[in-house]
């Protein structure tokens, strides 16, 4: 014989619902991180020429942000390098971009448009300055360099405002004690296994990938400049902005020959303007610490990106978005 159920006051089920509830909401809680949000929107992100590193890299950095900010849309812009890129940024014609701290300095003291807008979010890795030459060449120094065929660089990249600084320190006269090419690292390279170039300068993190194989293919070998800091850093301004550095003897196996290089860095920024959205900006700074070592197994320069360091972007103010999110990050 069938017995008959008990029967549910209403009470008890208000409770049971109630604490079903409450159970529901400490699942939510425990697989939603607290304080982390997905902002959504677009982004434009100016990043350099074909080939180069900053165009590597910044391929490399949206795949990090879809998979972070997956409701952000990323449009990579092309663009002839620092200078430029600094220049998109503070007239609203991108969101975020990298930039050489000297190219950045330039259009400080330059005044230029929107220059006042500027901020800084992390900084990044160093690029070391290359100056590349056919092995047996005659050319042992810059100074070496007169009367020849040059390849210095895009007119508005960070490798143009860097190479006429080091051939001025070298006193030779970017304009007319070379014959001046104007070229990216995406051409540098068959210009010169074709002649149609003495030497290229290249600025860049380590190892460049164009470098690289132009070294496994073509006998190069890499100038030293390290002599051209003092005078260098006499020059004033933006130029205070390089440092001593040496390229390892593994950076180019094939070129180096086991021996370092002397040379010249400069660190790069990531770089927006007070107009960014605090949240986005959080996010993207979180993003680039986050990706830095799949993205240095590819661009090995970015396996530099240290914590502790990222927030000095000297000589721009850190956007509070970055702010926000290295406080969130302090031991």
């Amino acid at each position: 014989m069938l017995q008959a159920l008990p029967r549910i006051s209403r009470r008890h089920a208000l409770q049971g619902s109630a604490a079903a509830l409450v159970v529901f909401g400490l699942l939510l809680w425990w697989l939603l991180p607290v304080g982390e949000s997905s902002p959504s929107g677009s982004m434009r992100f100016s990043t350099g020429v074909k080939n180069g590193v900053y165009e590597r890299y910044g391929k490399l950095l949206r795949t990090a942000i879809s998979q972070d900010m997956p409701q952000v849309d990323v449009e990579l812009q092309n663009s002839q390098g620092s200078q430029q890129n600094v220049a998109r940024v503070a007239t609203g014609k991108s969101d975020f971009t990298i930039a050489a701290a000297d190219a950045v300095e330039k259009y400080r003291l330059d005044g230029a448009p929107g220059w006042e807008n500027l901020q800084g979010c992390a900084r990044l890795y160093d690029d070391y300055v290359q100056l590349v030459v056919p092995r047996g060449s005659g050319v042992d120094s810059v100074e070496d360099l007169r009367g020849k065929r040059v390849a210095v660089g895009q007119e508005r990249s960070g490798v143009r405002l860097i190479a006429d600084r080091v051939l001025d320190a070298a006193g030779l006269d970017p304009a007319t004690s070379i014959e001046p090419v104007s070229a990216g690292i995406d051409t540098m390279p068959s210009l010169l296994e074709k002649r149609d170039i003495d030497a290229f300068f290249w600025s860049g993190g380590l190892p460049t990938t164009s470098v690289r194989e132009l070294s496994e293919r073509m006998d190069v070998e890499l100038v030293d400049l390290g002599d051209l800091v003092e005078p260098l850093h006499k020059q004033g301004g933006a130029s205070r902005y390089y440092r001593a550095a040496t390229m390892p003897a593994d950076a180019y196996p094939a070129a180096q020959r086991g021996s370092a290089v002397r040379t010249l860095a400069v660190a790069n920024l990531l770089v927006t303007t007070d107009r960014a959205d605090p949240e986005l900006t959080t996010g993207l700074t979180r993003a680039v610490i986050d990706s830095r070592d799949h993205i240095g197994d590819q661009v090995h320069a970015a396996q530099l990106v240290d914590l502790r360091t990222a927030l000095y972007t000297d000589p721009l103010q850190l956007h509070a978005g970055a702010r926000s999110y290295y406080r969130s990050v302090k031991p």
